[in-house]
Formats: C-alpha cells, sequence, structure tokens
C-alpha cells in the first residue's frame, strides 16, 4: 500500500464561535489518515477557546493569543507546518466530503503543479447554498488580470511556497491573491472542475462588510507588478487589461458594499481600459445602473431565492441520476 503524504491545514479565526465548529469538523471528518491541523485564534472573547478545547485532543496545534491579524495568524501556521501539501481554511468556511483525497490526488496526477483549485460553493449564515463559484484552467497572466480563485479550494505544495514566501502581512484583503501570483512564478497551476469547499457569504464577512478595501488592495497589486523580476515582462505586455481588471474587481466590490455609483465609475474605467474584460460582467453593470432608480433588495433577494432553488433542483437531477445508474455513484 502507498503511503499518503501528509497535508497541513490550517484555521485562523477571531471570534467567529458561530461558525467555527463547522469549520472544525469539516476538516477533522475527512477521510484521510495523515491529516496535520492546527488552528490559531486571535485572543477571541466569544467563547471560541471552548470550541476548541473541546476538538483538542484531534488538533495537532493550537494558540489562542493577540496577533496582527489573518496573515500572521496563517504565517505561524505555515512556519509549524510538515506536510507536503498545504491550506488554510478560514473560521466560517467548510471543506466538502472527500475534499482531501481529491486533492492529494490532483498532485499525485500533476507533479508539476505548485498548486491545485477547485470551485466553491457560496453558502448563507445558515448553511444555505445560493451559487456555485466556478473557473478555469487559468495562468499567471490570468492571474495578473485579476481573474480570482475562491481561496478555501486552493491546496499548495508547501515546497512551492516556501519559494514564495509567506504572506505578507501589508496585504489584509487580497493576501490570497497576492501569495498565488508569487506562487505561479515557480510552479503550474492546476484547475479540478469539482467542488472543494464552501465560502460563507454572512454580514460579517469581509467581502460583505469590507467590500471597498478588496479594490483599494487590487490597484495596490496592479502598482507592485511591474517591479517584480518574475512579472515585469508580462506587465509591459499587458498592462492596459490589467488596470482594466482591477478596475473591473474594483467596481463588483463596490457593488457588493452598496455603492452602485462608485461602481459605476470603476467598471467606465476598466471599459476604456479594455472593454472584454469589462464586458464580463455585463449583468453586474446592469444591476447598478438599474440600482440608481429603484430600490432592488427585493429584486436582489428575489434573484438569491432562485439560485438556491436552481441549485436544490440540480442536486436532486445529479442524486436521480445516480440512482438510475449504480455505476455512477462509485
Amino acid at each position: 500500500m502507498v503511503a499518503q503524504p501528509r497535508v497541513t491545514i490550517i484555521t485562523p479565526s477571531y471570534n467567529q464561535a458561530v461558525f467555527l465548529e463547522q469549520t472544525i469538523c469539516s476538516v477533522l471528518d475527512q477521510d484521510y489518515p495523515d491529516l496535520e491541523y492546527f488552528v490559531v485564534d486571535g485572543g477571541s472573547t466569544d467563547g471560541s477557546q471552548a470550541i476548541i478545547e473541546k476538538y483538542a485532543h484531534r488538533i495537532n496545534w493550537w494558540v489562542s493569543e493577540k496577533d496582527m491579524g489573518q496573515a500572521e495568524a496563517i504565517n505561524k501556521g505555515f512556519a509549524r507546518a510538515t506536510g507536503k501539501y498545504i491550506a488554510w481554511l478560514n473560521s466560517d468556511d467548510v471543506y466538502q466530503p472527500g475534499t482531501i483525497r481529491a486533492v492529494v490526488r490532483t498532485f499525485r496526477e500533476h507533479p508539476e503543479a505548485g498548486l491545485v483549485y477547485g470551485n466553491v460553493l457560496s453558502i448563507d449564515a445558515e448553511g444555505i447554498p445560493f451559487n456555485l463559484m466556478t473557473y478555469d484552467d487559468w495562468s499567471l497572466k490570468d492571474l495578473m488580470c485579476f481573474n480570482i480563485i475562491g481561496q478555501p479550494a486552493v491546496f499548495m505544495r508547501r515546497s512551492v511556497l516556501q519559494k514564495a514566501g509567506f504572506l505578507d502581512l501589508s496585504y489584509r484583503f487580497l493576501l490570497d491573491h497576492h501569495i498565488w501570483l508569487r506562487m505561479a512564478q515557480f510552479g503550474e497551476m492546476v484547475y479540478v472542475p469539482e467542488t472543494w469547499a464552501a465560502a460563507r457569504i454572512h454580514a460579517g464577512a469581509k467581502n460583505v462588510a469590507l467590500a471597498r478595501g478588496f479594490g483599494q488592495e487590487a490597484y495596490q497589486l496592479a502598482a507592485w507588478m511591474p517591479y517584480q523580476p518574475g512579472l515585469a515582462a508580462l506587465y509591459k505586455k499587458h498592462r492596459r487589461k490589467i488596470w482594466a481588471g482591477a478596475n473591473r474587481m474594483n467596481g463588483r466590490y463596490l457593488l457588493d458594499g452598496g455603492e452602485p455609483w462608485k461602481a459605476l465609475r470603476a467598471y467606465f474605467r476598466s471599459f476604456m481600459q479594455y472593454a472584454p474584460i469589462a464586458l464580463t460582467e455585463w449583468r453586474r453593470i446592469g444591476y447598478a445602473f438599474i440600482s440608481l432608480f429603484v430600490n432592488v433588495e427585493k429584486l436582489k433577494q428575489r434573484y438569491l431565492d432562485r439560485r438556491k432553488k436552481n441549485l436544490f433542483e440540480n442536486e436532486n437531477t445529479i442524486e436521480d441520476n445516480k440512482a438510475a445508474d449504480p455505476d455512477e455513484s462509485r
């Protein structure tokens, strides 16, 4: 029997007791024999420590102490990690069953891969799915143009992470995209069209409560690129596309943050720099325009309800097909 390589998972957390237990269980319940798990708490005061202590006998290492934020917490885990493959899972997100085995299989099939990634399900505060975020076989250039990978479904080869360096503490919102850009210079990226994780979208999440910060860091990243030896040539060739991507991203998050007029201005800048990139979000641009004149909260809720219904119906169809064809479920 072939020995399974160790996989290290790190969960950074701060005052997320309402979701933390689900996150921990989604890791510990993975059917994988050599799993190293760390929980790095920032000194929570909401009962998180009691939850961690409940599972301490199954957690390899945990700590609860003040830190400088998410990046420092994750870096503490990186420094201790002994797994061949490594990832972090935030304390409001969850893994799907069987994810770790699928990740290890993918790395074995692609020895050139520095990081691998799958699809991410969007869930609400109650855990109800309302969207499926799918990606593509993206290159370093695609990342530079701000095609964003869902962080909960990204796994890294530790040797490549060590070459690229740990998370940069100066980034708060796009710390993940920044490290993907650095790692993609040392190893291939491999996309697997399977759902590996679920990201929880709720009022306290950074991408909701602090949406404006993502766009600002997109500009910071775009300005950083031409000074990096491994990125400078691509930046020079694709500069307009890169800035179009940064503006598109800013528009997306400004709209999520309830600022449609500012979002439209960002989308307009994106359009002027490279129209095809801006127009990939033509639905959101239309939504931003309509929201200037009407209250669209009810429309938005109706849209989300429909997405939830469609996801539920699709899941039932898949289950019905499996029942009709037993071989399909293996």
